[in-house]
């Protein structure tokens, strides 16, 4: 196989670290196994950020998703395990992580977890007419 998956987050830059803008990604082919079962657990993650100095790349951000694909794991840790991974990875001002987990024995999941970096507001939204 030409790539592997990898834990390794690459990141480069931000091209405008003095303004506050979002960046948002949709990750729809996350898989890990149900730490019960063994069964393959599916779901699309929603990654939305203020980067402050760096950001994170994109086919690093693809191999580290992929890295979970033979891993059992409850859908609360692995959400915020890799909140706290990306959080590591660039330090952001802030970063919400959604993981919408398809259904499992009739029950849909989603985690929503969050970080803040001290001291960052979010800026006031301004609505045009």
């Amino acid at each position: 196989m030409p790539t592997q998956p990898s834990k390794q987050l690459e990141t480069f830059p931000n091209p405008a670290p003095e303004r506050d803008y979002t960046i948002r990604m949709k990750i729809p082919e996350f898989t890990c196994l149900c730490p019960k079962t063994g069964q393959p657990d599916f779901a699309t993650f929603h990654i939305e950020y203020v980067p402050d100095q760096i950001c994170i790349e994109l086919k690093s951000l693809k191999m580290y998703f992929w890295s979970f694909r033979n891993e059992g794991a409850f859908h609360e840790a692995v959400t915020n395990q890799i909140l706290a991974d990306l959080v590591k990875a660039c330090s952001p001002r802030f970063m919400r992580l959604t993981g919408d987990f398809n259904v499992r024995g009739g029950i849909y999941t989603t985690v929503i977890a969050e970080h803040r970096k001290t001291g960052w507001a979010a800026p006031t939204r301004v609505e045009l007419p």
